[in-house]
């Protein structure tokens, strides 16, 4: 057992605590530990596709925002692998998928207390008891043994699993898969005869250019079926981008509830459009594989539902609708690949243990300081932030790489009560309400 008191412990080791863990690596005041229920980092394993970029800039990386000369920067990545005049020639402000992930290795591999193959099992909350203070009991994966730890704050960044509706349950992974296991299965799948991609967004569209690709070399029908009305591109207007800033994430914040939700449809083609270049990309493609009069084997679909998948004598059936015409029809498929997002992973001691304590906005999603606090019913000096499930509450900053840094250094101010770093500073061009407000 541990018996010293952390000032704070990090649970989860995505890129989002990765980053707190870089920023305050060289705080000698601040004494903190993480841990992560994974083997290793790895950054979605199964969607690192050869040419597939980040869609955000090189610059939302673990440290920029907060500190550009630190030595976790990606820029520094660039100079200790020999890198730099390659990236410089390479001429795109994107970081490739596989290089991010290695990046985040790198990070990880130097900055201290980190721990993987470490999983939180249970968190007891002492406040009652005059201690102000967590206990953690934390799992080592490895040899099944548990050990405890004390800290007088808690970070959870637990990140977010596979969202797979029940109706798409139950079948073999080979068969029937989401696209977080897509790499895994990828050779399986090009054998076949059919497969449809079920679903919308980036890692559709990545998907279904990735096996198109692959086409030269086998003969298997491509489908895309998704429920959006289209398949647009990702609204990448510089003054449309500014509603990622911090600004924007402090005017969502104080909205009612209701209103917060409906800004979020609203900036729908800024969160979850595809990218230009997969699009075109894509187009290109088809274009040649058509050329001469030739079938080149797809079916693209959208204003498509697909509510249940059945199974059929060869392959499966997708019981589909076109919901605009209000058209119910079966669809075949070989295999299927689920492009059907995520969804916050929130562990179950977590509503276990403060279910009846925290604030809730409605029955699912919890209520969050805009300094990203828990909110209790009884206020407590040992603060509980979170960074999981808070899309409802901070919108643009929940899940965008480049705000998290952001989030981290507003973190570690309230944490320390001083401003390690500055946070207030207006950021863009824009303002959401007028001055006098």
């Amino acid at each position: 057992m541990d018996q010293r008191i952390y000032d704070f412990i990090g649970i989860g080791v995505g890129p989002y605590n990765l980053s707190l863990a870089a920023l305050t690596e060289d705080m000698e005041d601040l004494d903190r530990i993480f841990f992560d229920q994974t083997p290793k980092m790895e950054w979605h394993p199964g969607m690192l596709i050869e040419g597939a970029d980040l869609q955000v800039p090189f610059m939302a990386d673990l440290v920029t925002f907060a500190d550009p000369t630190s030595r976790y920067s990606y820029l520094n990545y660039l100079k200790e692998h020999d890198r730099l005049y390659k990236f410089f020639f390479f001429q795109k402000l994107e970081v490739p998928r596989n290089e991010y992930n290695n990046y985040l290795q790198w990070a990880t591999d130097q900055i201290s207390g980190v721990y993987f193959g470490k999983k939180v099992v249970d968190c007891i909350d002492h406040s009652d008891d005059h201690g102000d203070y967590y206990e953690l009991t934390i799992l080592d994966t490895d040899t099944s043994q548990t050990e405890t730890y004390f800290a007088k704050h808690v970070v959870m960044a637990t990140g977010s699993e596979p969202l797979v509706l029940e109706s798409m349950q139950g079948f073999p992974n080979e068969d029937v898969l989401h696209t977080s296991r897509y790499l895994y299965e990828k050779e399986a799948l090009m054998k076949s005869d059919h497969i449809t991609i079920v679903g919308s967004g980036q890692s559709a569209a990545e998907i279904f250019y990735d096996l198109l690709e692959e086409r030269e070399n086998y003969e298997f029908h491509l489908s895309w079926l998704t429920r959006s009305e289209g398949i647009f591109q990702l609204e990448a207007a510089k003054v449309g981008q500014e509603f990622f800033a911090p600004d924007y994430v402090d005017y969502f914040h104080q909205l009612p509830l209701e209103k917060r939700k409906e800004a979020l449809d609203t900036l729908d083609p800024l969160r979850n459009g595809i990218d230009y270049s997969t699009l075109n990309g894509i187009y290109e493609m088809l274009y040649h594989y058509s050329v001469g009069g030739k079938d080149p084997r797809i079916t693209i679909q959208p204003l498509t539902e697909v509510n249940n998948i059945e199974k059929a004598d060869k392959g499966y059936v997708l019981k589909s609708k076109q919901w605009q015409k209000e058209k119910e029809f079966d669809y075949h498929s070989e295999k299927v690949i689920l492009a059907t997002g995520y969804k916050p992973n929130i562990p179950e001691w977590f509503l276990e243990r403060y279910q009846d304590d925290v604030v809730w906005e409605d029955d699912k999603l919890f209520k969050v300081k805009r300094n990203y606090e828990l909110t209790f019913k009884e206020p407590k000096n040992n603060k509980f932030y979170v960074v999981t499930n808070t899309e409802h509450s901070h919108g643009t900053a929940a899940t965008n790489l480049g705000l998290a840094v952001q989030r981290n250094m507003e973190i570690i101010n309230d944490l320390m009560g001083e401003e390690r770093f500055k946070t207030n500073q207006t950021q863009i061009f824009q303002q959401f309400l007028p001055k006098s407000e």
